[in-house]
Protein backbone atom coordinates (compact mmCIF):
# COMPACT_ATOMS: atom_id res chain seq x y z
CA UNK A 1 0.00 0.00 0.00
CA UNK A 2 2.74 2.03 0.55
CA UNK A 3 4.03 2.57 -2.64
CA UNK A 4 0.93 4.12 -4.01
CA UNK A 5 0.93 7.44 -4.55
CA UNK A 6 -0.85 9.98 -1.85
CA UNK A 7 -3.65 10.26 -3.52
CA UNK A 8 -4.70 6.86 -3.71
CA UNK A 9 -4.10 6.52 -0.32
CA UNK A 10 -5.80 8.58 1.05
CA UNK A 11 -9.14 8.27 -1.44
CA UNK A 12 -12.02 8.30 0.50
CA UNK A 13 -14.70 5.53 0.49
CA UNK A 14 -17.28 7.07 2.47
CA UNK A 15 -19.13 10.64 1.70
CA UNK A 16 -17.72 11.51 5.49
CA UNK A 17 -14.15 11.63 4.11
CA UNK A 18 -15.00 13.53 1.02
CA UNK A 19 -13.66 17.02 0.96
CA UNK A 20 -15.41 19.94 -1.79
CA UNK A 21 -18.67 19.77 -3.60
CA UNK A 22 -21.02 20.50 -0.62
CA UNK A 23 -23.83 21.65 -3.27
CA UNK A 24 -23.84 17.89 -4.68
CA UNK A 25 -22.67 15.83 -1.24
CA UNK A 26 -23.72 18.63 1.11
CA UNK A 27 -26.62 17.53 3.58
CA UNK A 28 -29.02 18.85 0.82
CA UNK A 29 -27.58 17.54 -2.13
CA UNK A 30 -28.25 15.43 -4.77
CA UNK A 31 -25.84 12.92 -4.80
CA UNK A 32 -25.50 12.57 -0.76
CA UNK A 33 -29.50 11.86 -1.43
CA UNK A 34 -29.35 9.20 -4.26
CA UNK A 35 -26.65 7.80 -1.93
CA UNK A 36 -28.20 7.45 1.22
CA UNK A 37 -31.33 6.49 -0.38
CA UNK A 38 -29.22 3.89 -2.59
CA UNK A 39 -31.84 4.89 -5.82
CA UNK A 40 -29.00 5.94 -8.03
CA UNK A 41 -29.77 7.76 -11.84
CA UNK A 42 -27.87 7.89 -14.66
CA UNK A 43 -25.89 11.34 -14.59
CA UNK A 44 -22.47 12.82 -16.08
CA UNK A 45 -19.99 14.57 -13.30
CA UNK A 46 -18.31 17.42 -15.46
CA UNK A 47 -15.78 19.21 -13.76
CA UNK A 48 -11.64 19.97 -14.19
CA UNK A 49 -9.10 17.32 -13.04
CA UNK A 50 -8.09 16.35 -9.37
CA UNK A 51 -12.00 17.79 -8.00
CA UNK A 52 -13.38 14.46 -6.98
CA UNK A 53 -15.51 12.90 -9.97
CA UNK A 54 -14.11 9.26 -9.94
CA UNK A 55 -13.70 9.14 -6.23
CA UNK A 56 -17.42 10.13 -5.90
CA UNK A 57 -18.17 6.88 -8.34
CA UNK A 58 -15.90 4.43 -6.00
CA UNK A 59 -17.93 5.61 -2.97
CA UNK A 60 -20.95 5.05 -4.58
CA UNK A 61 -19.74 1.41 -5.67
CA UNK A 62 -18.17 1.23 -1.59
CA UNK A 63 -21.71 1.95 -0.27
CA UNK A 64 -24.48 1.09 -3.18
CA UNK A 65 -25.74 -2.70 -3.13
CA UNK A 66 -26.06 -2.77 -6.83
CA UNK A 67 -23.50 -4.29 -9.10
CA UNK A 68 -20.72 -2.07 -10.33
CA UNK A 69 -19.26 -1.63 -13.72
CA UNK A 70 -16.08 0.01 -14.79
CA UNK A 71 -15.01 1.49 -18.57
CA UNK A 72 -12.19 3.87 -19.31
CA UNK A 73 -13.22 5.56 -22.33
CA UNK A 74 -9.56 5.64 -23.28
CA UNK A 75 -9.04 1.99 -23.19
CA UNK A 76 -12.63 1.09 -24.10
CA UNK A 77 -14.19 -0.11 -27.80
CA UNK A 78 -17.89 -0.66 -28.58
CA UNK A 79 -17.32 -4.60 -27.75
CA UNK A 80 -16.20 -3.66 -24.48
CA UNK A 81 -19.06 -1.54 -23.63
CA UNK A 82 -21.53 -4.33 -25.31
CA UNK A 83 -19.70 -6.90 -23.25
CA UNK A 84 -20.41 -5.25 -19.88
CA UNK A 85 -23.86 -4.40 -20.80
CA UNK A 86 -24.63 -8.18 -21.30
CA UNK A 87 -23.12 -9.04 -18.27
CA UNK A 88 -25.31 -5.88 -16.11
CA UNK A 89 -28.25 -7.63 -18.11
CA UNK A 90 -27.44 -11.20 -16.38
CA UNK A 91 -26.60 -9.46 -13.12
CA UNK A 92 -30.05 -7.25 -13.05
CA UNK A 93 -32.12 -11.14 -14.03
CA UNK A 94 -30.31 -12.56 -11.47
CA UNK A 95 -32.27 -14.18 -8.34
CA UNK A 96 -29.84 -12.22 -5.78
CA UNK A 97 -29.90 -9.23 -7.48
CA UNK A 98 -30.41 -5.81 -5.48
CA UNK A 99 -30.53 -3.20 -7.63
CA UNK A 100 -30.05 -1.56 -11.17
CA UNK A 101 -26.21 -2.20 -11.89
CA UNK A 102 -24.30 0.95 -12.07
CA UNK A 103 -21.87 1.22 -14.92
CA UNK A 104 -19.04 3.83 -14.45
CA UNK A 105 -17.13 5.43 -17.50
CA UNK A 106 -14.31 7.64 -16.96
CA UNK A 107 -13.50 10.10 -19.63
CA UNK A 108 -16.84 9.48 -21.28
CA UNK A 109 -15.75 12.72 -23.89
CA UNK A 110 -12.98 9.94 -25.22
CA UNK A 111 -16.13 7.67 -26.60
CA UNK A 112 -16.63 8.23 -30.13
CA UNK A 113 -20.37 9.00 -31.70
CA UNK A 114 -21.34 5.00 -32.27
CA UNK A 115 -19.64 4.16 -29.18
CA UNK A 116 -22.19 6.45 -27.07
CA UNK A 117 -25.02 5.05 -29.30
CA UNK A 118 -24.19 1.46 -27.80
CA UNK A 119 -25.12 3.33 -24.56
CA UNK A 120 -28.46 4.50 -25.37
CA UNK A 121 -30.37 1.12 -25.30
CA UNK A 122 -28.94 0.39 -22.23
CA UNK A 123 -29.47 3.00 -20.50
CA UNK A 124 -33.12 3.66 -21.93
CA UNK A 125 -34.59 0.22 -20.91
CA UNK A 126 -33.18 -0.06 -17.24
CA UNK A 127 -30.50 -2.47 -17.86
CA UNK A 128 -27.79 -0.18 -16.56
CA UNK A 129 -27.58 3.40 -14.51
CA UNK A 130 -24.73 5.05 -16.08
CA UNK A 131 -22.62 7.36 -14.64
CA UNK A 132 -20.04 9.19 -16.54
CA UNK A 133 -17.38 11.61 -16.06
CA UNK A 134 -15.85 14.35 -17.35
CA UNK A 135 -13.17 17.64 -18.16
CA UNK A 136 -14.85 18.01 -21.44
CA UNK A 137 -18.14 20.26 -21.58
CA UNK A 138 -21.16 17.60 -22.32
CA UNK A 139 -22.37 19.44 -24.83
CA UNK A 140 -19.69 19.57 -26.97
CA UNK A 141 -18.68 16.33 -26.14
CA UNK A 142 -21.64 13.72 -25.15
CA UNK A 143 -24.55 12.78 -28.00
CA UNK A 144 -27.84 14.47 -27.12
CA UNK A 145 -29.99 11.52 -26.71
CA UNK A 146 -27.49 10.41 -24.07
CA UNK A 147 -27.75 13.65 -22.59
CA UNK A 148 -31.69 13.56 -22.54
CA UNK A 149 -31.06 10.19 -20.27
CA UNK A 150 -28.63 11.89 -17.95
CA UNK A 151 -29.06 14.74 -15.59
CA UNK A 152 -25.52 16.82 -15.61
CA UNK A 153 -23.53 17.84 -12.57
CA UNK A 154 -20.78 20.36 -12.43
CA UNK A 155 -18.12 19.90 -9.63
CA UNK A 156 -16.03 23.04 -9.25
CA UNK A 157 -12.13 22.97 -8.93
CA UNK A 158 -11.83 22.98 -4.56
CA UNK A 159 -11.85 26.13 -2.48
CA UNK A 160 -8.52 27.22 -0.20
CA UNK A 161 -10.73 25.72 2.88
CA UNK A 162 -10.92 22.47 0.96
CA UNK A 163 -7.08 22.39 0.25
CA UNK A 164 -6.60 23.07 3.70
CA UNK A 165 -8.57 20.63 4.91
CA UNK A 166 -7.23 18.15 2.56
CA UNK A 167 -3.60 19.09 3.71
CA UNK A 168 -4.73 18.87 7.31
CA UNK A 169 -6.09 15.16 6.58
CA UNK A 170 -3.18 14.06 4.98
CA UNK A 171 -0.63 14.62 7.40
CA UNK A 172 -2.88 13.32 10.09
CA UNK A 173 -3.88 10.25 8.16
CA UNK A 174 -1.39 9.23 5.97
CA UNK A 175 0.23 6.24 7.15
CA UNK A 176 3.43 7.97 5.74
CA UNK A 177 3.44 11.24 6.28
CA UNK A 178 1.84 10.10 9.82
CA UNK A 179 5.02 9.18 10.66
CA UNK A 180 6.96 12.39 9.72
CA UNK A 181 7.70 15.78 11.43
CA UNK A 182 5.51 18.09 8.80
CA UNK A 183 6.04 21.74 9.41
CA UNK A 184 3.43 23.64 7.87
CA UNK A 185 5.10 27.30 7.82
CA UNK A 186 3.34 28.96 4.44
CA UNK A 187 0.58 27.74 1.98
CA UNK A 188 0.24 30.32 -0.55
CA UNK A 189 2.45 28.69 -3.01
CA UNK A 190 0.99 25.32 -2.27
CA UNK A 191 -2.05 26.24 -2.62
CA UNK A 192 -1.63 28.39 -6.00
CA UNK A 193 0.41 25.65 -7.72
CA UNK A 194 -2.32 23.14 -6.91
CA UNK A 195 -5.22 25.40 -8.07
CA UNK A 196 -7.81 23.97 -6.88
CA UNK A 197 -6.85 20.34 -7.79
CA UNK A 198 -6.15 17.74 -4.96
CA UNK A 199 -4.58 15.38 -6.64
CA UNK A 200 -1.98 18.18 -7.74
CA UNK A 201 -1.94 19.20 -4.21
CA UNK A 202 -1.34 15.44 -3.00
CA UNK A 203 0.82 14.82 -5.84
CA UNK A 204 3.44 17.64 -4.56
CA UNK A 205 3.30 16.67 -0.40
CA UNK A 206 4.55 13.32 -1.98
CA UNK A 207 7.12 14.89 -4.22
CA UNK A 208 8.14 16.79 -1.10
CA UNK A 209 8.08 13.75 1.48
CA UNK A 210 10.30 11.65 -1.27
CA UNK A 211 12.74 14.54 -1.91
CA UNK A 212 13.31 15.09 2.12
CA UNK A 213 16.45 13.15 3.36
CA UNK A 214 15.06 10.55 6.17
CA UNK A 215 15.14 11.72 9.57
CA UNK A 216 14.62 15.64 8.60
CA UNK A 217 11.72 17.28 8.62
CA UNK A 218 9.89 18.07 5.74
CA UNK A 219 8.81 21.62 5.78
CA UNK A 220 6.26 23.20 3.53
CA UNK A 221 6.72 27.11 2.97
CA UNK A 222 6.57 29.02 -0.24
CA UNK A 223 10.54 29.29 -1.06
CA UNK A 224 10.88 25.30 -0.87
CA UNK A 225 7.44 24.85 -3.04
CA UNK A 226 9.01 26.93 -5.68
CA UNK A 227 12.19 25.63 -5.34
CA UNK A 228 11.23 21.76 -5.80
CA UNK A 229 8.63 22.62 -8.72
CA UNK A 230 10.61 25.11 -10.75
CA UNK A 231 7.47 26.44 -12.86
CA UNK A 232 3.69 26.41 -12.50
CA UNK A 233 2.73 25.04 -15.37
CA UNK A 234 -0.68 26.76 -16.36
CA UNK A 235 -3.85 25.14 -16.37
CA UNK A 236 -4.51 25.95 -20.30
CA UNK A 237 -6.48 23.83 -22.78
CA UNK A 238 -5.97 25.03 -25.64
CA UNK A 239 -8.71 22.80 -27.49
CA UNK A 240 -11.11 22.74 -24.35
CA UNK A 241 -13.52 24.64 -22.20
CA UNK A 242 -10.43 26.92 -20.95
CA UNK A 243 -9.26 28.07 -24.16
CA UNK A 244 -13.30 29.62 -24.70
CA UNK A 245 -13.94 30.48 -21.26
CA UNK A 246 -10.63 32.92 -21.03
CA UNK A 247 -11.03 34.16 -24.39
CA UNK A 248 -14.36 35.03 -23.64
CA UNK A 249 -13.20 37.03 -19.99
CA UNK A 250 -10.46 38.43 -22.00
CA UNK A 251 -13.39 40.12 -25.08
CA UNK A 252 -15.55 40.98 -22.41
CA UNK A 253 -13.00 42.84 -19.96
CA UNK A 254 -11.84 44.79 -22.89
CA UNK A 255 -15.43 45.35 -24.06
CA UNK A 256 -16.41 46.60 -20.41
CA UNK A 257 -13.39 49.25 -20.33
CA UNK A 258 -11.18 47.24 -17.92
CA UNK A 259 -7.69 47.10 -19.34
CA UNK A 260 -6.56 45.65 -15.86
CA UNK A 261 -8.33 42.33 -16.03
CA UNK A 262 -8.21 42.64 -20.33
CA UNK A 263 -4.07 42.22 -19.56
CA UNK A 264 -4.43 39.62 -17.12
CA UNK A 265 -6.94 37.22 -19.20
CA UNK A 266 -4.42 38.32 -22.00
CA UNK A 267 -0.86 37.27 -19.76
CA UNK A 268 -2.92 33.66 -18.79
CA UNK A 269 -3.47 33.30 -22.61
CA UNK A 270 0.28 33.95 -23.41
CA UNK A 271 1.66 31.72 -19.95
CA UNK A 272 -0.82 28.80 -21.61
CA UNK A 273 1.00 29.24 -25.02
CA UNK A 274 -2.62 30.25 -26.93
CA UNK A 275 -1.76 31.24 -30.52
CA UNK A 276 -0.96 35.13 -31.03
CA UNK A 277 -2.56 35.39 -34.15
CA UNK A 278 -6.20 33.94 -32.96
CA UNK A 279 -5.48 36.67 -29.86
CA UNK A 280 -5.04 39.56 -32.26
CA UNK A 281 -7.72 38.39 -34.73
CA UNK A 282 -10.36 38.49 -32.20
CA UNK A 283 -8.68 41.88 -31.27
CA UNK A 284 -9.64 43.14 -34.55
CA UNK A 285 -13.16 41.46 -34.51
CA UNK A 286 -14.06 43.46 -31.35
CA UNK A 287 -12.56 46.65 -32.69
CA UNK A 288 -15.41 46.76 -35.30
CA UNK A 289 -17.60 44.91 -33.21
CA UNK A 290 -17.95 46.71 -29.86
CA UNK A 291 -15.62 50.10 -30.04
CA UNK A 292 -16.76 50.78 -33.80
CA UNK A 293 -17.65 54.27 -34.70
CA UNK A 294 -16.97 55.97 -31.18
CA UNK A 295 -13.58 55.43 -32.12
CA UNK A 296 -12.51 54.16 -36.04
CA UNK A 297 -8.62 54.17 -35.15
CA UNK A 298 -9.21 51.24 -32.96
CA UNK A 299 -9.40 48.87 -36.17
CA UNK A 300 -6.52 50.24 -37.86
CA UNK A 301 -4.50 49.61 -34.43
CA UNK A 302 -5.90 46.00 -34.25
CA UNK A 303 -4.95 45.19 -37.76
CA UNK A 304 -1.55 46.96 -37.23
CA UNK A 305 -1.04 44.27 -34.11
CA UNK A 306 -2.28 41.48 -36.18
CA UNK A 307 0.35 42.32 -38.69
CA UNK A 308 2.82 42.75 -36.22
CA UNK A 309 2.41 39.75 -34.60
CA UNK A 310 2.93 38.06 -37.80
CA UNK A 311 6.19 39.78 -38.48
CA UNK A 312 7.93 39.29 -35.49
CA UNK A 313 5.92 36.63 -33.67
CA UNK A 314 6.34 35.47 -29.74
CA UNK A 315 7.95 36.60 -27.01
CA UNK A 316 8.15 40.17 -28.10
CA UNK A 317 5.25 39.96 -29.68
CA UNK A 318 3.47 40.30 -26.06
CA UNK A 319 3.81 43.55 -26.10
CA UNK A 320 2.08 45.08 -28.99
CA UNK A 321 -0.88 42.63 -28.04
CA UNK A 322 -0.38 44.63 -24.55
CA UNK A 323 -0.24 48.20 -26.01
CA UNK A 324 -3.47 46.63 -28.67
CA UNK A 325 -5.37 45.15 -25.48
CA UNK A 326 -5.44 48.00 -23.22
CA UNK A 327 -5.83 50.68 -26.14
CA UNK A 328 -8.96 49.04 -27.24
CA UNK A 329 -10.20 48.39 -23.16
CA UNK A 330 -9.57 52.61 -22.53
CA UNK A 331 -11.54 53.35 -25.49
CA UNK A 332 -14.77 54.52 -26.03
CA UNK A 333 -17.31 51.97 -27.52
CA UNK A 334 -20.00 51.65 -30.02
CA UNK A 335 -22.12 48.66 -31.30
CA UNK A 336 -24.42 50.71 -33.95
CA UNK A 337 -22.74 49.37 -36.31
CA UNK A 338 -22.75 45.81 -35.39
CA UNK A 339 -26.26 46.66 -34.82
CA UNK A 340 -27.40 48.00 -38.17
CA UNK A 341 -25.49 45.58 -40.39
CA UNK A 342 -27.38 42.71 -38.43
CA UNK A 343 -30.61 45.17 -38.75
CA UNK A 344 -30.44 45.64 -42.32
CA UNK A 345 -29.44 41.37 -43.13
CA UNK A 346 -33.00 40.83 -41.14
CA UNK A 347 -35.01 43.48 -43.07
CA UNK A 348 -33.01 41.73 -46.51
CA UNK A 349 -34.50 37.98 -44.88
CA UNK A 350 -37.82 39.12 -44.41
CA UNK A 351 -38.50 41.59 -47.46
CA UNK A 352 -36.42 39.46 -49.98
CA UNK A 353 -35.11 41.20 -53.37
CA UNK A 354 -36.51 44.31 -53.40
CA UNK A 355 -35.98 46.37 -56.84
CA UNK A 356 -33.62 49.13 -57.31
CA UNK A 357 -35.22 52.62 -57.59
CA UNK A 358 -34.68 53.35 -61.43
CA UNK A 359 -32.99 56.53 -61.00
CA UNK A 360 -30.18 54.40 -59.17
CA UNK A 361 -29.46 52.06 -61.48
CA UNK A 362 -26.68 52.11 -64.34
CA UNK A 363 -27.92 52.83 -67.65
CA UNK A 364 -25.27 51.69 -70.33
CA UNK A 365 -27.26 50.97 -73.02
CA UNK A 366 -29.68 52.86 -74.97
CA UNK A 367 -32.14 50.69 -73.68
CA UNK A 368 -32.05 50.99 -70.68
CA UNK A 369 -31.88 54.83 -70.64
CA UNK A 370 -35.48 53.95 -72.28
CA UNK A 371 -36.52 52.48 -69.83
CA UNK A 372 -35.89 55.03 -66.96
CA UNK A 373 -32.93 53.49 -65.76
CA UNK A 374 -31.01 56.61 -64.04
CA UNK A 375 -33.02 59.13 -64.90
CA UNK A 376 -33.92 62.00 -62.48
CA UNK A 377 -30.73 60.85 -60.57
CA UNK A 378 -29.19 64.08 -58.81
CA UNK A 379 -25.11 63.68 -59.01
CA UNK A 380 -24.01 64.47 -54.98
CA UNK A 381 -21.15 67.11 -56.27
CA UNK A 382 -23.71 69.35 -58.30
CA UNK A 383 -24.86 70.26 -55.31
CA UNK A 384 -23.81 72.72 -52.28
CA UNK A 385 -22.16 71.02 -49.80
CA UNK A 386 -21.97 67.97 -52.14
CA UNK A 387 -25.12 66.49 -51.22
CA UNK A 388 -28.94 66.65 -51.90
CA UNK A 389 -31.90 65.08 -50.39
CA UNK A 390 -33.12 61.98 -52.36
CA UNK A 391 -34.42 58.30 -52.02
CA UNK A 392 -31.57 55.83 -52.07
CA UNK A 393 -33.28 52.68 -50.42
CA UNK A 394 -36.10 50.63 -52.18
CA UNK A 395 -39.40 52.23 -52.46
CA UNK A 396 -41.20 49.68 -49.87
CA UNK A 397 -38.18 51.00 -47.46
CA UNK A 398 -37.82 54.66 -47.97
CA UNK A 399 -38.30 55.72 -44.57
CA UNK A 400 -36.49 52.76 -42.84
CA UNK A 401 -33.50 53.59 -40.94
CA UNK A 402 -30.84 50.80 -40.16
CA UNK A 403 -27.87 52.84 -38.35
CA UNK A 404 -29.39 54.04 -35.26
CA UNK A 405 -25.68 56.57 -33.58
CA UNK A 406 -24.93 55.13 -29.85
CA UNK A 407 -23.81 58.39 -27.42
CA UNK A 408 -20.06 59.30 -27.59
CA UNK A 409 -18.44 62.08 -29.17
CA UNK A 410 -17.41 60.91 -31.92
CA UNK A 411 -21.18 59.60 -32.79
CA UNK A 412 -22.85 62.86 -31.47
CA UNK A 413 -20.95 64.56 -34.18
CA UNK A 414 -22.24 62.15 -36.97
CA UNK A 415 -25.48 61.93 -35.81
CA UNK A 416 -25.97 65.59 -36.00
CA UNK A 417 -24.68 65.81 -39.58
CA UNK A 418 -27.15 63.05 -40.46
CA UNK A 419 -29.78 64.87 -38.88
CA UNK A 420 -29.15 68.10 -40.51
CA UNK A 421 -28.40 67.08 -44.09
CA UNK A 422 -31.50 64.66 -43.57
CA UNK A 423 -33.66 66.57 -41.75
CA UNK A 424 -37.58 67.21 -43.22
CA UNK A 425 -36.60 64.13 -45.66
CA UNK A 426 -39.01 61.93 -43.15
CA UNK A 427 -36.31 59.64 -41.80
CA UNK A 428 -35.81 59.71 -37.77
CA UNK A 429 -33.40 57.68 -35.96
Amino acid sequence: MALQPLAERLRPRTLDGYIGQQHLVGPKGIIRRMIDTGNIASFILWGPPGVGKTTLARIIANTTNSAFFTLSAVTSGVKDVRDVIEKASRESSGMFSSGRPILFIDEIHRFSKSQQDSLLGAVENGTVTLIGATTENPSFEVIRPLLSRAQVYTLKPLLESDLKLLLEQAIKNDEILSQCNVRVEQTDALFRYAGGDARKLLNILDLLQQSTVAGEDIVINDRIITERLQENPQAYDKNGDMHYDIISAFIKSIRGSDPDAAVYWLARMIAGGEDPEFIARRMVILASEDIGLANPNAMLIANATFDIIQKIGMPEGRIPLSECAIYLAQSAKSNSAYLAIDAALAEVEQSGNLPVPLHLRNAPTSLMKKLGYGQNYMYAHDYPGNFIQQQFLPDALAMRTFWHPCTNPAEDVMAQRTEARWNGFGKKR
